[in-house]
Order: structure tokens, then sequence, then C-alpha cells
């Protein structure tokens, strides 16, 4: 089920930050895009990750995230996958490490795309549902 190519369900259109970007930025992208995961860029490479629950760990106020600097905090060490490798390689790194996005780069570290937890049970969900059940959605909300 999850043998498709990882380039045809990513994420092209991505917000980024760069190493110099403040917390602030990122905490107010985070909260006006409704996102969780931003790429650290210097050019095109991809040099790390902020995370919402980065910013969370640091128990610090508003203000003071304008002072500290993405590349003081974000995560150096992140796990990318190649875009021809299969869905199933992002549900195994996803599930061994409890991460929820992967960052998708080419062999010089280029970001690509990324595909997120979310991304992955949206995928689940169509194939095994392929038609639309909006339509059931708003009666069974609370």
């Amino acid at each position: 089920m999850m043998n498709e190519p990882i380039h045809a369900h990513m994420t092209t259109q991505i917000v980024t930050l760069k190493p110099d970007s403040t917390l602030g930025e990122a905490r107010e992208i985070m909260l006006s895009k409704r996102i969780h995961h931003l790429p650290v860029l210097e050019g095109k490479r991809l040099v790390g990750m902020i995370t919402s629950w980065d910013i969370f760990k640091l128990g610090k106020s508003a203000e003071d995230y304008q002072d500290i600097k993405a590349r003081e905090v974000m995560t150096t060490k992140v796990a990318t996958l190649d875009p021809d490798q299969h869905l199933g390689a992002v549900a195994d790194v996803l599930t061994r490490h409890l991460f929820h996005a992967v960052p998708i780069v080419n062999d010089k570290k280029e970001l690509l795309g990324i595909v997120t937890s979310t991304d992955i049970i949206r995928y689940g969900h169509t194939k095994e549902y392929p038609e639309n059940l909006e339509k059931f959605i708003p009666e069974n909300m609370v």
C-alpha cells in the first residue's frame, strides 16, 4: 500500500526559516499557518529543523523569543529521505523515531519537500475511503 514514491505525495510549498531567523518569527509562522515544523535553510540546503516542541520546551515568553536565533535551538541532525524512496520509508522513520515530519532532500541536501504524519494519515485514509466523506463530518462533530 505504501510503495508509491515520496515525490508523488510530498508537500513542495514549504515555509522555511534561515539560521538567523528568530524564534519569535518561527512562533508567528507556526501560529498563523497552523504548522508544527519549519526547516531551516542556508540557501537551498537544509541545515536544521525547528518544531513547535522546540519552542514550547524553552518555556520563554513571546518577547524572549525575539532574541533567540533559530541556529541556537534547531535540531541539526535531521532524518531525511530521498524523493524516489517509498512512502513506507517515511512511515518507518516516523514510527521508529517518533518524529512527525521528514524533510525530503536531494544528494546536495537541498530541500525538495516534506512529508508529515498528517500526510501519511491522509494518504492511508484516502486509499481506504476513496469517496468523499466530508458530508458526514459536520453531523458527527460535537
